[in-house]
């Protein structure tokens, strides 16, 4: 399914808009940034949403992260949203254990999904409906066997809604996935700045409940796309099992650890 907010601009374009020196050329026929930008640089954004969420996929656990290095998702991170007792969802029920779950019952459907750096959104794609949330095995598995089907019907039953955000100055880019349809409030070629909200986290695409997949990649075409390592900045993250939070200035949150951006200090001003 096709939404009418679906466009996207050329890599030059954007590219010339963020880092007028960065110069490109053709690698394995498609286009990449030369001399500036390597494929195994960290790059450092910040965590896409406010209050507390559960790290799933981590490639703190494991590279691959999802298991696969197709459409760029070699150093891809899920992020699932909690409450303060670590629960997903609001409720469990009959439904929980026996059928399919309303997306809106999870905490994380419909919250604000933020801008993770300055950048130019170069590719937006909406319109694939929000999924019912499943977290019964009678339910998983035969939707897991149904993983193939979805791969040959292209990136959009993967990715769901998604925005794609060339990132200022490293010649890099960030997707956003999972959004909640008719959610994405920015346009190919529009300028955003980090902590801008930019869409509402959904369920839609290969997604079993509510969550914001996170990538940094070569390329905004996540057909051919390599993934690139990143880390986050400034979060506190209560590892799994762990009682306490501890303060990460940048690093990559733990499997099943729940993080908490920390506020930006506002910039001082002399008297």
């Amino acid at each position: 399914m096709r939404g009418a907010l679906n466009g996207s601009i050329g890599v030059r374009e954007a590219w010339s808009n963020l880092a007028p020196g960065l110069s490109l050329g053709y690698v394995h026929g498609r286009e990449a940034a030369f001399a500036e930008f390597s494929v195994i640089r960290e790059i450092v954004i910040s965590l896409p949403f406010v209050g507390r969420w559960l790290a799933r996929n981590s490639p703190a656990r494991r590279v691959p992260s999802h298991g696969t290095d197709l459409l760029g998702e070699r150093y891809a991170i899920d992020f699932i949203g909690v409450d303060g007792r670590r629960r997903t969802a609001d409720r469990r029920d009959w439904r929980t254990f026996l059928g399919t779950e309303p997306a809106e019952r999870f905490f994380a459907y419909g919250r604000p999904i933020l801008a993770p750096a300055d950048g130019i959104v170069v590719q937006v794609h909406d319109g694939e409906i929000d999924h019912v949330g499943r977290r019964s095995q009678l339910t998983l598995l035969p939707y897991a066997l149904g993983q193939p089907a979805r791969v040959r019907q292209g990136v959009g039953a993967i990715a769901g809604n998604y925005l794609i955000i060339a990132l200022r100055d490293s010649g890099a880019f960030v997707a956003l996935a999972h959004l909640r349809a008719g959610s994405i409030r920015v346009a190919a070629g529009q300028e955003v700045t980090v902590g801008q909200q930019v869409a509402a986290c959904g369920n839609s695409g290969n997604s079993t409940q509510p969550h914001v997949h996170v990538q940094v990649m070569d390329s905004p075409d996540l057909s051919v796309a390599r993934g690139v390592p990143m880390a986050f900045r400034s979060f506190r993250e209560w590892p799994r099992g762990a009682g306490h939070p501890q303060i990460r200035e940048s690093g990559l949150p733990g499997e099943g650890a729940v993080v908490e951006p920390l506020p930006v200090p506002e910039p001082f001003e002399a008297p």
